[in-house]
């Protein structure tokens, strides 16, 4: 099993391995996951009420709720505190942004909901651990309860962790994710930059041949498989309300299988693609492309197999690691500017048309490549420095449009 370094937020980076839980364990795990799931949903219930009366519902309330309720019932005070009360935090932080959605008055679709019941067979287990929960000694994981499981070290921890994540996923395997701060490893400079696009046909296009990245059609190649064992789960649905047969269950979980089959090389394919643009460019402009509109255009399903927001954050994620400096430039207007000349054509550019002719200088190039090396001179880079033909002397900077953020 393979270490997954995703970055969180700036200075920090989780870890995660696979767990190896024994029985014992995994009963205790499930019976702390049965208290922490009921304070959730008492915390959701007196939300709701709280929301509806127009009161206030904040972390002290609801500790005051949990410490009244580990007094009143010892089944609860059996499990750990500090999961109860991580619990709560994540509830409450969870509950204020929603409330920030509303009071901005973002529309719907936008908002982060407000957090619902956890129910029994649809919540798989998710346990945090701060600081004080949990220990690592002689190789194994020590966590709160007297609880020890094994972990599949793939790769040491560069630092001691500040908390940890224990959770199952759909196929019942376990995992521990550990959140440690961030150290730079320095790579030896390269004088090279590069510009990159994103797109659906390719998944990036950039100003260097060599580090461009096809799309790898990972859900394609699994669609036939996957169709298969959704007819099996069709045919062999139970009527609503009884459990699913031996049968069932073995294609819900094959089909889970291959869902996360396929994530896992979409990370990787991004993961190997980004380390290799990191270690040959020092710095990166990058379109700070979101694409959800795609969700609703007729290259949704393409544009979902792409992935194209997981390798972007693969990509912030290694120039933060490596100390490379990265420009996140706005899209608009990149498929319409000219990289030679500057100027913007009067019209938008139909999807059809893939190369780009500029009106002003008659510059002609491919489509995407033209709109990569746009994004060099909007982030003020020197285009020179591209397509390792950086030419001999002191590097050229130009001058970077106003709000482009540098990470």
């Amino acid at each position: 099993m393979t270490t997954t370094a995703i970055a969180e937020e700036a200075g920090h980076a989780r870890y995660t391995y696979r767990l190896r839980v024994s029985s014992t364990a995994r009963a205790a795990l499930e019976a702390e996951w049965v208290r922490c799931r009921w304070v959730w949903n008492e915390c959701a219930a007196r939300s709701k009420k709280a929301y509806a009366e127009d009161e206030k519902c904040g972390p002290a309330r609801l500790d005051k709720m949990l410490t009244e309720a580990r007094a009143a019932n010892g089944w609860l005070r059996e499990g750990s505190s500090v999961l109860q009360q991580q619990i709560i935090r994540d509830f409450a932080k969870s509950r204020a942004k929603a409330l920030k959605d509303i009071k901005a008055r973002l529309p719907v679709r936008q908002r982060t909901s407000m957090p619902r019941y956890k129910k029994k067979h649809t919540a798989d287990p998710s346990l945090n651990y701060t600081q004080r929960g949990f220990g690592i000694k002689d190789g194994r994981l020590h966590l709160a309860g007297g609880v020890v499981v094994s972990v599949v070290w793939s790769r040491d921890l560069p630092k001691p962790p500040s908390s940890v994540r224990i959770y199952r996923d759909s196929l019942g395997h376990w995992y521990a994710s550990f959140v440690v701060a961030t150290t730079t490893e320095a790579l030896p400079a390269t004088g090279r930059d590069i510009g990159i696009d994103w797109g659906v046909q390719e998944t990036a296009t950039t100003t260097s041949d060599t580090h461009d990245l096809p799309h790898a059609q990972h859900g394609k190649t699994a669609a036939q498989r996957l169709a298969r064992y959704q007819r099996m789960m069709a045919r062999r649905r139970p009527p609503k309300g009884k459990p699913g047969s031996k049968g069932y269950r073995e294609a819900k979980r094959q089909t889970a299988k291959l869902h996360k089959k396929v994530v896992r090389q979409r990370e990787d394919t991004g993961r190997k693609w980004a380390k290799s643009v990191v270690r040959d460019h020092d710095r990166l402009a990058v379109e700070d492309f979101r694409p959800k509109f795609l969700a609703k255009s007729t290259m949704a399903k393409k544009a979902a197999d792409a992935s194209i927001s997981a390798t972007k954050q693969a990509l912030i994620h290694m120039a933060r690691k490596h100390g490379r400096e990265l420009h996140l430039v706005n899209p608009a207007h990149t498929t319409m500017d000219c990289a030679q000349c500057g100027a913007r054509a009067k019209h938008a550019l139909p999807l059809s048309e893939r190369t780009y002719t500029c009106t002003a200088c008659g510059a002609v190039s491919p489509r995407d490549k033209n709109s990569a090396r746009v994004m060099l001179v909007r982030a003020g880079l020197n285009p020179a420095g591209a397509d390792r033909a950086r030419p001999d002397g002191p590097p050229v900077r130009r001058r970077r449009e106003p709000g482009i953020p540098v990470l």
